[in-house]
Formats: structure tokens, sequence, C-alpha cells
């Protein structure tokens, strides 16, 4: 696309145009905060609603807003003591290679089917909510056992999020509790700890290829950074059983975005 194709087809920095972006972004932080996540399922979707982003560049968008967002999320959760700096770290590099896989994938697969399948793997996560309860007291024992399944889950995690444009906590967070019994607040901590390579990788790339939107994307991230810690305090303040309810109605509402999504696809 010309520069000043891409210029015509960008919304107006109008007032109106500035406090959207400031109130998508105190949204995105309160959820960050809370789940551990990026924020982009709120992002993405409100930028292309509210501001006539297209696709590809509302999701540029976001990536860049996670670089100012996550950090202070995991700074709010170090403070409570729940990230696990070196499964974060593991995790990270895992993803750095999935993403990888994803984008080589990506013109491979039926897209609708993945769709399918990872409504299929989000409504399996929450019936396990409500089953599994893990202990906030409990800690990730590292052995070669569970390092090699980080290294594994970061790799499925970046591979997903590449071919199906799902932010990486949505997949983290739920396997770090149900499968390797970290507390919900330390696998939050830790999911934005991995976020925050991938999202400096992803935003490079995406610079390069003109699919940020600068402005939109330093308003997001500041507003949201506004809100994150706060959503952290809400998250420790929630007694596990409670915190694990509202992240599977927040995961409820993640499949049916991707379940309607699949349909649109079968349809076309």
């Amino acid at each position: 696309m010309s520069k000043r194709t891409r210029a015509e087809n960008e919304p107006h920095r109008t007032v109106r145009f500035f406090l959207a972006c400031a109130g998508i972004g105190l949204l995105a932080g309160i959820l960050s905060g809370m789940f551990g996540v990026g924020g982009g399922t709120v992002i993405v979707p409100m930028l292309v609603l509210l501001l006539g982003f297209d696709q590809r560049r509302a999701a540029g968008t976001s990536l860049g807003a996670i670089v100012l967002t996550a950090p202070v999320g995991v700074v709010a959760y170090a403070l409570n003591g729940s990230v696990d700096w070196l499964a974060g770290l593991i995790l990270a590099a895992g993803a750095v290679v999935g993403a990888q896989i994803g984008t080589w994938l990506l013109p491979r697969v039926s897209q609708t089917a993945l769709r399918w399948a990872f409504v299929a793997f989000l409504l399996g996560v929450i019936v396990s909510l409500f089953l599994v309860i893990p202990s906030r007291e409990s800690v990730l024992e590292l052995s070669w056992l569970s390092i090699t399944g980080l290294v594994i889950l970061g790799v499925v995690t970046g591979t997903v999020a590449g071919l199906i444009g799902v932010g990486g906590g949505i997949v983290v967070v739920p396997t770090l509790m149900l499968a390797f019994g970290m507390s919900d607040l330390t696998a939050r901590g830790t999911s934005l700890l991995m976020m925050i390579p991938t999202a400096l990788s992803g935003t490079a790339g995406n610079l390069r290829r003109q699919n940020v939107d600068l402005s939109a994307a330093a308003t997001v991230g500041i507003a949201s950074c506004a809100t994150t810690a706060l959503g952290v305090w809400v998250a420790t303040l929630l007694p596990p059983q409670v915190a694990n309810a509202f992240f599977a109605v927040f995961l409820g509402f993640i499949a049916i975005q991707m379940a309607l999504r699949a349909v649109r696809g079968v349809r076309a």
C-alpha cells in the first residue's frame, strides 16, 4: 500500500480519536492486570469498530500498546511476589520460535478449522477452571521435565498466536495453572513477563511493514498503564475460586468471538 493511500485510510487525529484510544487503553489495562493477558482481545476489535482500523493495522497497533502495558503489569505482580522470572524467560524463548512456525504454517492450514479447535480448547479450559483451583502457595519446581514442558508450551503459544492472532496469555495462564499447578497470580505475572520480548519483536517487525499507528499505540498504551496496576490489585483481592470464575467468563467471551469468526469463515 502506498504512503498516500495509507494516509487516506487512517482515522483523522481528532479529540474524539484520542479520547477513544484512551478509553480503550483504560479498559484493556484493567483486563491485562486482572487476567495476565495483553489486552489485544479488547484493543483490536475496538480499534476496528470505533475507529475504522483494518484488522492488520489494529493488531500491530495493539501489540505496540502492549510493549508499554506488559512491563507495568510485571512490576505490579512482582511487588506482590507473583512472577516466576525463569519460567517467563523460558516461555518467551519458546514463543519466539513458535511465532516463526505459526507464520510459516499460516498459508498452509485452514483458519476455520483452527478457530473451531481453539474454541474447543477454550471450552475445555473453562470447565477445568471450575474443577481445579490451584493453591496460591504453590510454587513451580523446575526440573528437566518442567523446563521441557515450558519450552513446549512457549512454542505452542507462539505458534497459535502466529496462526490465529490470539494473545499468548489466553493459552499460557490457564495452562500454567492447570498443567503446571502454578498459582493463578503467579501464572498471570509470568504470562505478562513472557509477552515483553514477544511484543517488542513483533512491534519491530510491524514497524518495518508500517502496520503500527504510533499515536494510537502510544495513547492506548499510556492509558492502559494507568489502570493495569488497578487490575492487578483487584486480582489479588479476589479469592481463587472467584478469580477463576471471572477468568472463565472472559475466556467465554473470547470463545464466542472466535466461533463467530469461524462461522463467517465457513460462510465465506
